[in-house]
């Protein structure tokens, strides 16, 4: 994997910044006023319990949802405006859904998005990405027939195709059995080795912690608490973030 997040960038402006994002549906408010920063080549994560409006989040930082209120950019670009095709060919995203076709092969799926980013040499591309992740002896087979585990794999393909130095993780953990896990935290950790700027939202305290430099809560609509990972135990933010998730649960 080549290195995008080695590019020369203003060292100021954020990867990715959302301020006071505001999100309704209706009369229902999913988030009310999120402010977070994530520096360039480093690696926040985002915890939040189901329905905390981290998947919202995530929609609007890739462009593909427009906030209420609030404004939000990736690489100084503006997600709401005209650099909105810029800002997602910069980005890559990583989600519980593979967004992968089950029908197409392995090396299908990859040359696909590669001529779709407009990536010079799809088939070399694809083939390094396929040797890298340990998916080239099955490169022939249809993605519907792999494991849960190598599909995750083959998603971290086909978000890195195009080598996006911004990278958004939606609940990459769910379904993964240990052994999956195990090798895909070896995966996210290898990105965020290589600088790789990257956003993951996911309630698994232990991998998010493991794996990111600063962590947020998400809850109730808003950060409730924020910090360093380095040194952090994990039983200290288990607690914290049941303080704050219990706290924001209504009385019945």
């Amino acid at each position: 994997m080549t290195n995008a997040a080695a590019r020369a960038e203003p060292a100021a402006v954020p990867a990715i910044q959302a301020i006071g994002i505001v999100k309704d549906f209706g009369f229902r408010r999913v988030l009310d006023g999120v402010s977070l920063e994530v520096p360039r080549g480093s690696f926040y994560t985002l915890f939040g319990p189901n329905g905390a409006g981290k998947t919202t989040l995530i929609r609007i930082l890739c462009s593909v949802a427009r906030p209420t209120a609030g404004r939000a950019a990736v690489d100084g670009r503006d997600v709401r405006g005209v650099e909105r095709g810029a800002v997602r060919a910069g980005i890559g995203l990583i989600s519980h859904r593979t967004l992968v076709y089950d029908h197409l092969t392995g090396l299908e799926n990859l040359l696909f998005f590669a001529r779709l980013y407009g990536v010079p040499d799809p088939r070399e591309r694809a083939g390094e990405l396929l040797r890298h992740l340990d998916l080239w002896p099955r490169r022939d087979d249809a993605a519907g027939t792999y494991s849960r585990g190598m599909q995750q794999r083959l998603a971290i393909a086909r978000a890195l195709v195009h080598d996006p130095p911004v990278l958004f993780l939606d609940e990459p953990f769910t379904g993964l059995d240990p052994a999956a896990t195990r090798l895909f935290s070896s995966l996210l950790e290898r990105l965020r080795d290589e600088r790789r700027t990257a956003l993951m939202v996911t309630h698994d305290l232990a991998e998010g912690l493991a794996i990111g430099d600063r962590w947020g809560i998400l809850s109730n609509g808003r950060i409730a608490d924020s910090g360093v990972s380095r040194g952090m135990s994990e039983p200290w933010l288990a607690d914290r973030y049941f303080q704050i998730v219990d706290a924001a649960e209504p009385v019945p």
